[in-house]
């Protein structure tokens, strides 16, 4: 019995896009990266943990990390909300919004900054009507999180609206005439098919919060141990000529963010493993 002949490829073999993967990954993403740690691996021990533990620098990641999560957090409820009306509703204007949606793709990050400290100022658009309650947004920690929610938004209903589009009707209506309610609806036929599609959402949102700099260094005030994010404090080592102690505080803002994206991924992939 003579074999099946093998199916021809469209793209070359294996050995050699393996080959062209791990280069241009090599270039891009590895050589940088390990630049940084050899750099940083110039310190000794005591030098390495004085620079990152420093009292500025650590309240500096706190500050990034927890403002990141916050805006990750906000944008997974809310782009959800926003995902859901796009798909499920029709509405005067819902291309336009639709296009909105990708603004702060195409918006160069120093532009939103400016944008919104001018609207969140004191003497803002929206600022001024803040102002009388006490709440005080640009120049703060909280001008931080609005200008993160504002960038990472995109992310989450971009990873969201495809499920949502994909899911069937017939199915949510089926439940319905067997007596299920909107919230049941929701949370037994509708919230297990798209919790995958949040939670990358989440994490891709969370990742962009991380690294954001332009738009944060207009509206956060970079004060020392209020407002300064890491990014911040990188480029200032860097500005002084500080080479080791930006790379020593990058090494270790890498490590953390890897750490959170891994525990991330595995709780996504446990997930799909249960509804397997």
């Amino acid at each position: 019995m003579s074999a099946s002949p093998r199916q021809p490829s469209v793209l070359p073999g294996f050995n050699l896009t393996l080959g062209l993967a791990v280069g241009y990954l090599s270039l891009i993403v590895l050589i940088p990266l390990a630049m940084a740690f050899l750099k940083a691996f110039q310190l000794s021990a005591e030098e390495f943990w004085a620079i990152v533990l420093a009292p500025r620098v650590l309240a500096s990641y706190r500050l990034t990390f927890g403002t990141a999560f916050l805006a990750a957090a906000i944008n997974t409820a809310f782009g959800l909300i926003v995902a859901w009306v796009l798909v499920r509703y029709r509405f005067p204007g819902k291309r336009l919004v639709d296009a909105l949606v990708d603004l702060p793709f195409a918006l160069p990050t120093a532009v939103a900054g400016i944008t919104l400290t001018t609207l969140y100022s004191s003497n803002g658009w929206i600022g001024q009507f803040l102002k009388p309650l006490g709440i005080k947004v640009a120049f703060t920690p909280s001008g931080i999180v609005v200008a993160l929610v504002f960038i990472s938004l995109p992310f989450v209903v971009r990873t969201v609206q495809p499920v949502l589009e994909d899911l069937e009707a017939e199915v949510e209506e089926a439940a319905a005439s067997l007596g299920a309610g909107r919230w049941q609806i929701f949370r037994r036929i509708i919230f297990p098919a798209i919790r995958p599609a949040l939670l990358t959402g989440f994490t891709l949102a969370f990742a962009r919060a991380i690294g954001e700099y332009g738009s944060v260094i207009f509206i956060a005030g970079n004060l020392p141990m209020v407002s300064e994010i890491t990014p911040l404090l990188i480029v200032g080592k860097l500005e002084q000529y500080d080479y080791r102690g930006a790379a020593a505080v990058s090494v270790v803002m890498l490590a953390i963010s890897f750490i959170l994206l891994l525990c991330i991924n595995l709780l996504q992939r446990w997930g799909r493993l249960r509804q397997v």
